[in-house]
């Protein structure tokens, strides 16, 4: 093609898609089925501004990062996004994805307006005949189901999922709503996400959370799985740091340890592919050497108490020998399993070499501050807490928590007080519901906090499959917000059995697989029309709150869920209808919100709602504690400086709140459900609590690991219909038109496969197609396809790509102690189509 063929041809699918100039292309194609036949048809090209240019804060929402953005309005059409300046993640930047929103705000396939099923048939293939009707219509017929599902005293059968929730006027809504309505189903999705991570952390040093990092001020970073350059968070500021860390003095090294070679691996100084799951063997021999090195921070950890180190492989301590300071349990770890846990033994189970650990062993152990920093892949798999808790020792070790160049945790943002309290619309049955499931009588629908799952903090892949079994009982009604379970779960066409029966309401504006399934659409805003509060996720531990301001007038007949939300409970019936009533809208909320900024004024002057929205942004340094060479100070504010010295019972109240007040080795939370850990992983039961070595379980009959890793343009499903997204949504060895599996050449030779063939991917639960490419950066025992093609809808661009979804051939297996679905575990054949 020539050049000017191309631009020509890019000429009409800007005119096509609507991007280039004029309204957005209404209604759809032939095979959208009847999905953009629905709704009012408003002009997308929003009011005419008279040739000014207006800029509006906002906030991205291409990834959880939180990038504050300045949003270029001309003539009532958003022509350009650029990170906002006085955002203190952005400062001024975006990644490549973060310049894609005016693509998200004019997608020609968007949902124009609410809409009800007429087809009773549900299925992939199914036309749902959607017909347009009016908002009191649809939320009426909500409002309705469950006022009878309450007078029938059967309000638990209605669920409330979500996603990537965000604030106050939004995720923050949904506890309160389902509390007096009377269901305990309000289910995130983060048990398909990371939650490894965050319940290996609570295990140990008591915050279940993420981590908040001083990138800048590190020396040394031990990165297992975290794809800190293509999707880790925030990946915008990630990119900027990486610069600093790289050419400073002295420079940040880095070793990063993965299944693949990936753009971070290539980056760093040292990459180490390692076997799946192994990540926790590796560092527990990393672990093993720290002490019998000595490296380990004796400020911190503590020392034995005549200064000799008795620490040597195969050796047992007297435990009087050695006093501890902000660490418990450091002996028993020793001699019920590091003693034994060498370098040597770490290459039989991870296959890196026990030379390599030891140098890495000495480079992270002698470097301060250094950290080690991990996400789901180490965590999503039979034994990802365990995995976690390795890797986050690694940091008690280290001494590194809490320092300067060290990792700790966000503060929260100091809101004012809502417009109701909840508490005081609480009317009877909703107590005694209350009651119900405190008991047990009636639990989750994922039962979470049964025998089943006693630690996970929510279980969303299990819903599906629950409800098509009717255990413990059939829901009725699933609202759906930011979700799309049936196309990103485990065994994904297992949901599409399962949600058959069930009444689905889905929030979201585009015509996903969700909605294929859905008998009521209530679109939401995309977010450059929300209103909608973001406090940021862990970043530099201060607190920090953005805000998002619409850019434009919703260009169809939609609204911003927060209001979707108030406008259903305002309908309901008895005291709860009285406090949505109180609430009024997100507006008034979030205007009530900020009334805490006039006691507590940001750095950069924020302290009421109309300055907010100026700003786009509160916050407030410092971080209000540090600690140095093992002495715990908080900030003081009358003094400007951390003066005052903290307390054991300070720290453990403020810092690490577990049983012991110190970061534990032998987890006294876990050891508290020994018989179920004892149980489930084939372990003596005095030994649950203890950091350690369990072997994993990877389901799916194959002898090939299938690892699904996320790409630098992955945006939590809606790129996918965004030609300039899945253009260049690719993993190492990528093309234009899809995207590739990463086979190693060796493995491929055995099969008979040649680079650019077409392979059949198998496991016990199904099989999809792809295309393979032959790749010597990813191990021969590992395949690698990253997961964000395979739509069946979502829109005209995003249907019908090759390679196929890899959730269709990953089990549903998770791990049994977080409940962090385990997807990359699964074992698959590769064979040529």
């Amino acid at each position: 093609m020539s050049v000017l063929d191309h631009l020509v041809s890019r000429r009409r699918f800007l005119q096509a898609t609507g991007v280039g100039g004029g309204a957005v292309a209404a209604g759809g194609v032939g095979h959208l089925l009847s999905f953009s036949a629905g709704g009012s048809h408003a002009r997308a090209d929003g009011p005419v501004g008279g040739g000014e240019t207006q800029i509006t804060k906002n906030v991205c929402h291409q990834c959880p990062a939180r990038c504050g953005i300045d949003v270029y309005t001309t003539d009532g059409r958003v022509h350009a996004i650029y990170g906002d300046p006085g955002n203190p993640i952005a400062n001024g930047r975006l990644c490549p994805k973060g310049h894609l929103g005016s693509y998200i705000l004019y997608d020609p396939d968007r949902f124009k307006g609410p809409m009800k099923r007429t087809n009773p048939n549900k299925g992939r293939d199914e036309d749902p005949q959607f017909e347009a009707i009016s908002w009191d219509e649809a939320l009426g017929i909500v409002a309705e189901r469950l006022n009878r599902l309450r007078e029938q005293e059967e309000s638990h059968r209605f669920a409330l999922m979500y996603g990537r929730g965000w604030g106050a006027s939004c995720a923050g809504l949904l506890g309160p709503f389902a509390k007096l309505y009377g269901t305990p189903n309000v289910i995130g999705h983060s048990s398909m996400c990371s939650d490894g991570s965050m319940v290996a952390k609570g295990l140990t040093d008591g915050n279940e959370s993420y981590n908040a990092y001083d990138y800048r001020n590190t020396n040394y970073i031990l990165n297992f799985g975290a794809g800190f350059l293509e999707a880790f968070r925030p990946y915008n500021y990630l990119m900027q740091v990486w610069g600093h860390m790289r050419t400073k003095s002295p420079k940040t090294r880095v070793t990063a340890v993965d299944v693949h070679m990936n753009p971070t691996l290539a980056a760093a100084d040292r990459a180490v592919t390692i076997k799946p799951a192994t990540d926790g063997a590796m560092a527990l021999a990393i672990a093993h050497e720290m002490l019998v090195n000595g490296y380990w921070d004796r400020d911190f950890v503590g020392d034995f108490t005549d200064g000799a180190n008795r620490f040597e492989a195969g050796t047992e301590i007297d435990p009087d020998d050695f006093e501890e300071v902000w660490t418990q349990g450091l002996i028993r770890w020793w001699n019920d399993e590091l003693k034994d846990r060498t370098p040597e033994w770490a290459e039989s189970i991870t296959t890196v070499p026990a030379e390599t650990i030891r140098r890495v062993a000495y480079e992270f152990g002698t470097t301060r501050p250094a950290m080690a920093i991990m996400e789901r892949g180490p965590t999503s798999h039979s034994n990802g807490t365990y995995n976690g808790m390795a890797i986050h020792a690694l940091n008690a070790l280290a001494g590194t928590l809490f320092t300067e160049g060290g990792l700790f945790y966000q503060m929260d943002v100091p809101y004012g007080d809502g417009p109701a309290d909840p508490d005081d619309y609480l009317d009877d049955y909703a107590g005694r519901m209350q009651e119900r499931f405190d008991e047990g009588e009636i639990p989750r629908i994922d039962k979470l906090g049964t025998d089943r799952w006693p630690l996970a903090r929510n279980m969303m892949q299990e819903v599906g499959p629950n409800h098509a079994a009717g255990e413990p009982y059939k829901l009725d009604t699933i609202l759906f917000y930011l979700n799309n379970p049936i196309w990103t779960a485990p065994d994904a066409t297992a949901w599409e059995e399962a949600l058959k029966d069930v009444f689905i309401i889905d929030t979201s504006p585009f015509p996903g697989e969700t909605a294929r399934y859905a008998d009521l659409i209530l679109p939401d805003h995309t977010y450059l029309e929300r209103l909608q509060d973001a406090p940021t996720y862990p970043f530099e531990g201060y607190p920090m709150t953005a805000l998002r301001t619409p850019a434009v007038e919703p260009l169809y007949d939609t609204k911003v869920f927060g209001d979707i939300l108030i406008e259903i409970g305002k309908r309901l019936d008895g005291p709860a209808g009285e406090y949505w009533q109180a609430v009024g809208d997100t507006e008034n909320l979030l205007r009530h919100l900020a009334e805490g900024f006039r006691d507590h004024p940001g750095d950069n002057g924020v302290e009421d709602f109309e300055s907010w929205k100026a700003k786009g942004v509160w916050y407030k340094k410092p971080y209000h504690w540090k600690q140095e060479r093992g002495v715990f100070y908080e900030w003081v504010e009358d003094d400007g400086d951390y003066t005052h010295e903290m307390s054991a019972e300070e720290v453990a109240d403020k810092l690490m709140p577990t049983p012991s007040g110190r970061f534990e080795f032998f987890s006294e939370k876990l050891q508290e459900h020994a018989d179920f850990v004892a149980s489930e992983f084939g372990i003596d039961h005095e030994r649950a609590g203890l950091i350690q070595w369990v072997d994993p379980d990877h389901p799916g009959g194959g002898d090939l690991y299938f690892s699904t890793p996320k790409t630098a343009l992955h945006a939590e499903g809606r790129g996918a219909n965004i030609p300039h997204a899945i253009a260049h949504v690719q993993p190492v060895m990528g093309g234009r038109t899809t995207v590739y599996l990463e086979i190693h050449p060796r493995t491929a030779r055995e099969r008979g496969i040649r680079s650019g063939d077409r392979v059949r991917i198998v496991s016990d639960v199904g099989e999809i197609e792809a295309y393979a490419r032959l790749f010597e950066g990813t191990r021969p025992d590992t395949v690698c396809l990253p997961m964000e093609h395979g739509h069946w809808a979502q829109g005209r661009w995003a249907e019908g790509r090759k390679p196929g979804h890899s959730g269709e051939v990953t089990v549903n297996q998770s791990d049994r102690i977080s409940g962090l679905a385990s997807y990359y575990t699964t074992k698959v054949r590769v064979e040529r189509a």
